[in-house]
């Protein structure tokens, strides 16, 4: 009994907890919907609440945007854009900051979490999973004795939180690893272990 038990449960625990991340995120989603008029917003148009339309309608958003910004017409407007929020003080600096990382991280350019790194943490015997995120700035480097690069270690089991250092770079090591496994290897705290991506590299290092 107790076996079959363990089995049920095996089953239904990834299951439920998969079903319930994405249902966070459709009605996290579905919020985009208060942003029609009330006279159009579906739940008084249909009288019942029909999950995932908000999905439909920010995937739709995106897309037009995307492709409205693509042109000539869009560029203009976008700079337009920039130039209105880059005369406010508080939200200039918040909004610049916001977009250079998102330029980084989608834009498939630069260092930026493309490398998983064995780093010291929280204390010199134990280690931790970071993400390089870059190097120092200037003014930083030229106030660290030594070459620094920059890591943010994500926190377990919600990845999106974590802390940001400046950590020797001679004490780091970089791992081989792809960041989608580091995420999976993270979240799981340490259960799922990802796969060997070069089993023969791997034999040759022991």
């Amino acid at each position: 009994m107790k076996k079959y038990f363990v089995t049920g449960l095996l089953i239904w625990v990834p299951l439920g907890i998969t079903i319930w991340v994405l249902s966070l995120i459709v009605r996290s989603m579905d919020q985009s919907l208060k942003l029609l008029p009330t006279a159009i917003q579906p739940e008084n148009l249909l009288g019942f609440y029909l999950p995932g339309l908000g999905v439909i309608l920010t995937i739709a958003v995106i897309l037009l945007t995307g492709l409205l910004a693509a042109n000539i017409v869009g560029q203009r407007l976008v700079r337009f854009w920039e130039a209105m929020l880059s005369r406010i003080p508080v939200v200039k600096s918040v909004y610049y900051a916001v977009k250079q990382v998102s330029d980084t991280l989608f834009s498939g350019k630069g260092d930026a979490f493309r490398k998983v790194l064995l780093v010291r943490y929280p204390h010199p015997e134990a280690w931790a999973i970071a993400f390089q995120t870059g190097n120092p700035a200037h003014d930083v480097a030229n106030k660290l004795p030594e070459e620094y690069v920059g890591v943010f270690i994500p926190t377990t089991p919600s990845p999106v939180n974590g802390f940001f250092f400046f950590v020797k770079r001679r004490d780091v090591i970089e791992l081989d690893m792809n960041v989608d496994d580091a995420l999976k290897y993270i979240v799981s705290m340490g259960v799922v272990a990802p796969p060997m991506r070069n089993p023969l590299r791997h034999a040759k290092n022991q």
